[in-house]
């Protein structure tokens, strides 16, 4: 092993969701602005070989990168905090992915007759898939799921406790996300005390303690949980409650965290620029305009189910200056009294989905935004909803919809291709990761609204779907007005796929086959979120008008 590889290894302790990825991506955000190569590896302990296949309900959104891996949601903060990382299916996997490689090794007799154990085999095979994400990177920053004490994650918390006495002291430190309580007017310090505890019994004595509380820890806090769990008061740092996620490196750096984390491993510590960062979290913080957008989605946790969209649209809020104020919309629980909701927002954004739950609903929000020429985005899913939409309303055919919701419809303007009619396993086997989308730069003499939006003619996006848009139906949806902007070619069958779909007789209507808010970031806002909130600055600005008009 290189001994000057450097690694950063992160736990959690006292309650899920307490904050170890922000805490991951904000540290490697601290790192790369000293020059430091960062890259991140997300373990999970679940049996799930990836979490392509989990309900977002549950586990919260699937982040697809690049090459089409399927990761947990920390990789999305982990790509929207740091810039020059390039992230792989090797920067994430799952206690299911791990046991089911050695498996597979032992099936293929590479073990040699060995009895195949969790230790060396298990925690040998996560180790290996640490080192090879860490080949191209100073520093590997690794994030183990789950809670110290829950009995699946003992064979991650056993790779890495082994990986530093490999490596060195000198070349890992141990960084424990704890909890302390705010009891009444009291800080309670126990539930650190007690995580700390169980992860010393395993061997693992953090170097540096992250403290998720409501309030700054006083010094006198910091020295008690020091004293309990054998680190000094300067190991403990705070990690207040912040208004938006972007703050939080700058609180780490005010504490001094980032300075330590180099001490220890070593580093040559300089004061990192932060002006840009620090600027754009005032403009997050003091916006100079306020917009309203419904998003109509089918998941009552919301903010983790669609997390890239929600943070999309804080980017481009920075871009524009103004803060977006989300209206969700549950589409199981729309009747037709909630359209009067609908009626107070400057945009509406059908986002991506499975399943045919809440579906003709949202295609009745879809007609509304067409007809009332509210500004409209559909992503994936909605964009596919909004071709059945059309379909019916405008081209007259009645029966139009997906062959996911129903097999046996004679119009199927939604439907598989013939290369995924025989696949039957669900994980990994769709349309998943960056495609090349072709932009036409306009149509009867008329620049495209998806060109517009990007200013250029090919863009590459990322992907996670399996029903596409039935070329039996391309012309006969063109022939009645719908414009297809955005297409890809594809190289085995030369079938031309939809894209990006548009109205020219709407002032925005778009629907995009891919998940722009996958390449969006707080310092570089996705060019068709800010095109979409531009025009609901608009549509808001003609309201105002309007309602001024209406008064006088």
């Amino acid at each position: 092993m290189n001994s000057q590889k450097k690694y950063i290894f992160i736990t959690g302790g006292v309650l899920s969701g307490i904050g170890k990825g922000i805490s991951a991506a904000s540290i490697g955000m601290l790192m790369e602005h000293q020059g430091i190569q960062v890259n991140f590896v997300k373990m999970d302990p679940y049996i799930n070989v990836d979490p392509g296949t989990m309900n977002p309900f549950q586990h919260g959104e699937v982040f697809v990168l690049e090459d089409g891996a399927e990761t947990d949601l920390d990789l999305g903060h982990y790509f929207r905090f740091v810039q020059n990382a390039c992230f792989t299916r090797k920067n994430s996997f799952t206690a299911g992915w791990i046991y089911h490689s050695v498996i597979q090794r032992e099936r293929e007799g590479k073990y040699l007759g060995e009895t195949v154990q969790v230790i060396p085999h298990i925690t040998d095979a996560i180790k290996e898939h640490i080192q090879n994400a860490a080949l191209e990177a100073d520093l590997t920053i690794v994030e183990v799921g789950g809670t110290v004490g829950d009995i699946e994650s003992l064979p991650f918390l056993e790779a890495i406790r082994q990986m530093r006495v490999e490596v060195g002291k000198h070349n890992a430190v141990f960084i424990h996300v704890t909890l302390v309580p705010l009891l009444g007017q009291e800080l309670k310090t126990k539930p650190t005390q007690h995580s700390v505890k169980a992860l010393r019994s395993i061997g693992i004595q953090p170097d540096f303690l992250i403290c998720r509380s409501s309030q700054k820890l006083s010094l006198e806090i910091k020295k008690k949980i020091g004293l309990f769990c054998n680190v000094s008061e300067n190991q403990v740092f705070s990690a207040i409650d912040v208004k938006n996620i972007y703050e939080v490196p700058l609180h780490f750096h005010e504490e001094g965290l980032d300075q330590k984390i180099g001490e220890a491993l070593s580093l040559c510590f300089f004061p990192p620029q932060l002006s840009k960062w620090t600027k754009m979290v005032e403009k997050i913080n003091h916006p100079q305009a306020r917009l309203k957008i419904g998003i109509v989605g089918k998941y009552s946790d919301w903010q983790e189910s669609y997390k890239s969209l929600f943070e999309a649209l804080v980017h481009s809020g920075v871009t524009h200056q103004l803060k977006v104020d989300v209206q969700y919309i549950e589409s199981t629980k729309l009747e037709h009294q909630d359209f009067d909701l609908l009626k107070t927002i400057d945009g509406i954004i059908i986002p991506g989905g499975f399943g045919n739950r809440g579906i003709e609903e949202k295609i009745k929000v879809i007609r509304y935004a067409r007809e009332k020429k509210i500004p409209f985005l559909g992503i994936c899913l909605g964009m596919q909803l909004a071709i059945i939409e059309f379909a019916r309303t405008v081209c007259g055919l009645t029966h139009a919809n997906s062959a996911e919701f129903m097999p046996n419809s004679p119009e199927k303007v939604i439907d598989l291709l013939e290369n995924q009619k025989n696949i039957f396993q669900k994980g990994g086997t769709m349309r998943l990761g960056a495609y090349r989308c072709q932009i036409d730069p306009e149509v009867q003499g008329k620049p495209t609204k998806a060109y517009l939006a990007y200013q250029k003619t090919q863009s590459y996006e990322r992907h996670r779907h399996r029903f596409e848009v039935s070329p039996l139906f391309i012309d006969q949806l063109k022939n009645h007005g719908l414009v297809v902007s955005g297409k890809w070619i594809d190289p085995a069958t030369h079938i031309e796929l939809v894209e990006m779909i548009e109205l020219p007789d709407h002032p925005w209507f778009l629907g995009c086959q891919f998940h722009p808010e996958f390449l969006s970031r707080p310092l570089q806002s996705h060019s068709l979120f800010d095109a979409f909130l531009q025009a609901a600055m608009k549509f808001q600005t003609s309201h105002l008008i309007s309602e001024t008009q209406m008064e006088s």
